[in-house]
């Protein structure tokens, strides 16, 4: 018999709580149509309830209810673009990205319409919109949205902040992939400076963010350069073992595989003896 744990007998008893209360609003709603936003905010949680429980079909079932429910009342805009920023993130990471899509776009439009702080949220959603994009290979829309998300994360936050490093950063890997690695060094190098001047030159994401700038020197034959900016990357992570080991493995997999593309062998045996020695310690 499978063990129950607190974290488990408390999300059935959120899902129980959150289904009594549809129900109850259900009823109500029948009786007083004025209670409609009432109901699909109690949708909303019971969707949310069963999310955080692990049953995803469930929690689309109750999301799917409500904005068909709003098809026919009049519901305030905050609460549609919860329901369908929540459905959309719930299709998208559950490998069902086409799907998702209309969703995304939807809520986009909903939070760009209520402004404020909303528009930052809007901002975050085209980012998981672009990245869903550039998994289908759709760059140009991909695009679209990184830059649009940018757009709006300089005005609100100002260029020197985390987010906005973290749009240079896909917007690289968009580049990356669709065959510019010009562009997509520059992006790289934007997204390297703010993370450094925000995080710190010795912060995890900045050792990430110089691994995927050797990667696009290397792309562009500059070999010189990107050996600089693996050997860094990797000085970043050695210090922050055994919590970076993952990281620090992953990168000098790659640092090893470009030096022995580019005839290192030499130095690529010597960083595979290195790299074992420093795992091999921690």
């Amino acid at each position: 018999m499978p063990e129950t744990t607190p974290s488990s007998v408390s999300a059935d008893s959120a899902v129980q709580a959150a289904l009594s209360a549809v129900e109850a609003q259900r009823a109500a709603v029948k009786e007083f149509p004025g209670k409609a936003p009432a109901f699909a905010r109690a949708l909303l949680a019971l969707g949310d309830a069963q999310r955080d429980a692990g049953d995803v079909a469930a929690s689309e079932a109750a999301y799917r209810e409500a904005l068909d429910f709003a098809a026919g009342h009049e519901l305030p805009g905050d609460v549609l673009a919860s329901l369908r920023t929540n459905l959309a993130t719930l299709l998208d990471f559950s490998g069902r990205e086409a799907d998702s899509l209309p969703f995304y776009e939807e809520a986009i439009s909903n939070h760009e319409a209520l402004g404020g702080e909303n528009a930052e949220v809007a901002a975050q959603l085209r980012n998981n919109l672009a990245m869903t994009y550039k998994c289908m290979d759709k760059f140009a829309l991909a695009e679209q949205h990184y830059l649009r998300a940018l757009e709006t994360l300089e005005n609100k936050r100002g260029r020197r902040s985390e987010s906005v490093a973290c749009v240079f950063n896909n917007l690289g890997s968009l580049y990356y992939a669709a065959g510019f690695p010009d562009q997509a060094r520059e992006m790289f190098e934007d997204g390297l400076q703010i993370r450094a001047e925000v995080l710190g030159e010795n912060h995890r994401d900045v050792a990430q963010s110089l691994c995927n700038l050797a990667t696009a020197c290397h792309e562009l034959k500059d070999n010189a350069a990107a050996q600089q900016h693996f050997e860094k990357s990797l000085s970043i992570l050695e210090s922050q073992l055994p919590q970076e080991s993952r990281s620090y493995e992953a990168i000098a997999t790659d640092y090893i595989a470009m030096l022995e593309i580019i005839g290192e062998e030499a130095k690529a045996e010597a960083l595979k003896k290195r790299v074992d020695k420093v795992l091999a310690s921690v």
